[in-house]
């Protein structure tokens, strides 16, 4: 009997979004919301929602602080001067303090880190492709876009790219000039470019379409190759560990990467509500599972390790959260 060939195929595709994305405008303004508390109060309790489209913003969540954050300011400079804003934001249920109050995790859940060493941020290659090219984009048309880059075999194969207000004769030159300068991957001869596929357009954000914060977790994250937990980043404090957890996850990943000289690592951090020390606190290098140790792994000892007391969140919500030298990335 002859043996049955399997080729590799190695297709491996990421997208990333601009700025001016209507999701991402309503991460901007939760993370922003976040930054003016922890501003006045390093100990606030926030989870902040923001939903918006067509002309308003609605806000919505928790918020347990020395004082009141006039968020008004803080929305029109993010969505624009006209929008009407909603604001429906309570105190903190005095039932997810308790467990909070005692250095307990503010819900439960699992976070994944990712680590590898494919590229200089230590992220996978199509990811980093998207998203830099989705930054070459913005700094001429800073406005709703996004951009999609397919590689296979680390060849750049295709690339999409749609942007608000670009012209697409001049969208399509900036594609291609980025492409030759880049110095990442090497571009398929045959590469397919689909620019303003579906025709140049002026209507953008929040203008076109709704947005909501947390619609990007794939983008926030790492790309579609890498698992995620589920849970949102912006508009949280550190007590959520959906986001200081997930923070810290990355931290671990990037540090097991350079210390065992991997080429990739995951890393699982599992939390129960109000339950200080995680469930599940692993790794696995380059395929090998192992035991997470010499971390302060509760929310308190996390906070602190990674400064996540500091203002610092809105520039988190716009090219995603790993890959930029943040704390929990060096």
């Amino acid at each position: 009997m002859s043996a049955i060939s399997i080729q590799k195929l190695d297709y491996r595709t990421a997208e990333s979004v601009s700025p001016g994305h209507p999701d991402k405008i309503c991460d901007q303004i939760s993370d922003a919301i976040l930054d003016a508390y922890l501003s006045i109060d390093a100990d606030a309790r926030v989870a902040v929602e923001t939903c918006g489209g067509h002309g308003t913003v609605f806000l919505t969540g928790e918020v347990t602080a020395k004082k009141y954050v006039d968020v008004v300011p803080i929305v029109k400079r993010l969505a624009g001067e006209d929008v009407e804003i909603i604001e429906h934001i309570v105190k903190q249920s005095p039932e997810i303090a308790q467990g909070v109050d005692a250095g307990g995790a503010g819900d439960q859940g699992i976070m994944v880190g990712y680590a590898c060493n494919e590229t200089k941020e230590l992220l996978p290659l199509e990811t980093v492709l998207a998203r830099k090219l989705n930054e070459h984009l913005y700094a001429t048309w800073p406005y709703d876009g996004k951009t999609q880059v397919t590689v296979r075999g680390g060849v750049i194969e295709s690339v999409v790219a749609s942007f608000q207000h670009a012209p697409t004769v001049e969208l399509r030159l900036a594609v291609e000039r980025w492409l030759h300068d880049q110095a990442l991957a090497k571009v398929d001869t045959t590469v397919k470019l689909h620019v303003n596929p579906a025709g140049e357009w002026q209507q953008g954000g929040f203008d076109a379409d709704a947005g909501l914060t947390g619609r990007k977790l794939v983008v926030d994250n790492y790309g579609p190759g890498v698992p995620i937990g589920g849970g949102c980043f912006s508009g949280k404090d550190a007590t959520k560990v959906d986001r200081s957890a997930a923070y810290m996850a990355r931290r671990i990943a990037v540090d097991y990467l350079r210390q065992h000289d991997a080429k990739e690592v995951y890393c699982y951090l599992a939390y129960a509500i109000g339950v200080a020390e995680p469930l599940e606190a692993t790794v696995i290098i380059d395929g090998v599972q192992h035991i997470v140790e010499g971390y302060d792994l509760t929310p308190t000892g996390i906070s602190k390790a990674l400064s996540l007391k500091t203002p610092q969140f809105e520039q988190t919500a716009r090219y995603g959260h790993f890959g930029h030298a943040f704390t929990w990335d060096k």
